[in-house]
């Protein structure tokens, strides 16, 4: 199948899964002589699709549609015959959706050209097995590996906006490209700062950058720019926030750096357990979802990593299991383009394979899966016990902050797997976006709890659990977990039964050591008939927020089947027609 077949597949099933134009609520199922269509009678609109269950039950089987009985392919065909379908209103969404297809398309062919030749240099820097890839620099490796697989559920997630080929090549994580880094030379007093820690020894001075003159004595802090931020992006900044004539871009490039899977963080190549998170002009998973910076992001990631370390210190059966990245040094000039956060990674992993949840089902050099690497070195060749083991762990921690009032919004990017002599231990990293139940909260950790005056975000806290069993089932449930169970099943490697199975049961296990507080999870997640599903498409691209009603597009949903309830009802057997009632509030739905 081709790339364009496969994003025409992936771009249809999620406008079904969204139930865009009404695909979903308002379709019926028809059997046809060569399988199922979902059809749309009153536009005339009919897609071929098959049993799916992972979030939707059907997913779309033939990179094609039907529209007033005639049969269209091509992307950009099915895209602007299915915008005339829309609300006027809604037609620079997408206008903007067959934008980032044919960003996505070239990215993708792209990717088949390259994926050889990053192979080969991977294999050369840091061997032919991915399993034995120990130590921070190696990590970068395995981000690698992962930016070539498609996002569980956005379609056009490896389009980024206005980014040519040759940038991509130089600055985007599946290429392993090294590049260094421009600097802003910024009054002391124009920055807010925050952090105990000095900053590294190579952060440099503007005597370093060849602005000693211009910029004398100590009233001066440097700030890092991504190179693809410099131009006019970089002076729209500088002047909006009254810089400009006052900060100085060094005309001298410093400090080499690789980009980790979020291609906006990069490791310093001579120091890869330092991160800088830089901003971008850019989108990707949606129009709307920029690469920028908010400040009050760089707050609530610094505040949610003390809120993680309070429960920590009150769960010792975790020390030395769960770790975190230290996300407390940041800068920012009041601009989502003029910040910077530095992650410092956990000393003391240079012997153990560091590997995202997101890289575990890619393609290593040779063509084996990275998961088939480790479970070979770690878990006697058995990917079912990898599995295992990673649910154990994981679970037990999400539902014991859930205990606490916390879910995170930790997903597949931002989890890794942690592989040593002393068993798996996992990494989290990018707290900023967690929901707070606030009354929990603060009769488990009592005087520890943090204040809702420490974060930015007000939409962190809240007074009911439906925010946190929509985050946990988002994202520890479909992305971090069931995603796997799917991908185990599609390569081969479990029956999906028996993943689906272990899921509920660990999860089952967890929720129960929870006591009375895990009942909303039992109830919203192991016995909900639909769980919330990410409509990201929809929040991201198609429609503008007002249109949406989404307040945090990252938390805008729809609704899809519980592939958890009991084993008559997972998606081996037969599935629900249409059209499907969505249970959820009608302000929770996608229009």
């Amino acid at each position: 199948m081709t790339a364009a077949e496969q994003l025409t597949l992936r771009l249809l099933s999620a406008l079904v899964r969204e139930d865009v134009l009404g695909l979903r609520t308002r379709g019926t199922i028809e059997q046809r002589a060569d399988g199922p269509w979902l059809e749309l009678p009153d536009a005339a609109l009919a897609v071929p699709v098959a049993p799916e269950g992972f979030q939707s039950e059907y997913a779309v089987r033939l990179p094609l549609l039907e529209l007033g009985g005639r049969e269209l392919a091509g992307l950009d065909a099915i895209v602007a015959n299915l915008a005339e379908l829309a609300d006027t209103e809604d037609r620079p969404g997408w206008t903007a959706l067959a934008d980032e297809c044919r960003q996505t398309l070239a990215t993708m062919e792209l990717h088949e050209q390259a994926r050889p030749e990053v192979h080969a240099r991977l294999t050369d820097l840091y061997g032919a097995d991915p399993a034995a890839w120990a130590g921070p620099a190696a990590t970068l490796g395995h981000d690698t590996l992962a930016a070539y697989l498609d996002h569980p559920v956005y379609p056009t997630a490896r389009g980024r906006a206005g980014l040519s080929n040759a940038q991509l090549r130089s600055y985007a994580p599946e290429f392993h490209s090294a590049f260094e880094l421009r600097w802003l030379a910024v009054p002391t007093e124009a920055l807010t700062t925050h952090g105990e820690q000095p900053l590294p020894s190579w952060w440099p001075t503007p005597a370093w950058l060849g602005l000693g003159d211009t910029c004398p004595g100590d009233g001066w802090t440097t700030l890092p720019v991504h190179p693809l931020t410099v131009g006019a992006p970089l002076d729209e900044a500088l002047a909006t926030t009254g810089l400009a004539g006052r900060a100085v871009l060094a005309d001298r490039a410093y400090l080499t750096v690789v980009p980790t899977l979020s291609m906006r963080t990069v490791a310093v190549a001579d120091d890869p357990v330092c991160h800088l998170k830089l901003p971008l002009a850019t989108a990707s998973l949606g129009r709307l979802n920029r690469r920028t910076i908010k400040p009050g992001t760089l707050v609530d990631g610094a505040a949610g990593q003390r809120l993680i370390e309070a429960v920590l210190a009150r769960e010792p059966r975790f020390a030395g299991r769960i770790l975190h990245a230290d996300e407390q040094t940041f800068a920012h000039a009041g601009h989502e383009l003029l910040a910077v956060l530095l992650r410092r990674c956990p000393a003391g992993l240079d012997r153990a394979v560091t590997v995202p949840l997101a890289a575990l089902l890619a393609p290593a050099p040779g063509d084996r899966l990275v998961l088939d690497h480790l479970a070979d070195r770690f878990y006697g060749g058995d990917p079912l016990a990898l599995y295992d083991a990673l649910l154990e762990l994981l679970l037990d921690w999400q539902t014991t902050l859930f205990g606490y009032g916390i879910a995170l919004e930790s997903h597949q990017q931002n989890t890794s797997l942690v592989l040593d002599e002393e068993g798996l231990r996992l990494l989290y990293k990018d707290d900023d976006g967690p929901r707070v139940h606030t009354a929990r909260l603060a009769a488990t950790l009592g005087e520890l709890a943090p204040s809702p005056e420490e974060f930015d975000d007000a939409r962190i806290f809240g007074d009911d659990d439906r925010a946190l069993t929509d985050l946990f089932t988002t994202i520890t449930g479909h992305l971090c977990t069931a995603s796997l169970a799917f991908g185990l099943a599609d390569h081969d490697r479990a029956e999906l039964g028996d993943a689906l199975s272990l899921l509920r049961k660990r999860l089952t296990e967890a929720v129960d050591r929870l006591g009375p507080v895990g009942d909303p999870l039992r109830t919203d997640l192991l016995d909900a008939q639909r769980l919330p599903v990410k409509a990201m498409v929809t929040a991201g691209t198609l429609l503008t927020k007002q249109r949406s009603g989404a307040a945090d597009i990252n938390k805008h949903y729809t609704s899809g089947p519980n592939y958890l309830l009991p084993s008559h009802l997972l998606p081996s057997h037969l599935l629900p027609g249409y059209p499907l009632s969505d249970d959820r509030p009608a302000n929770r739905r996608t229009r």
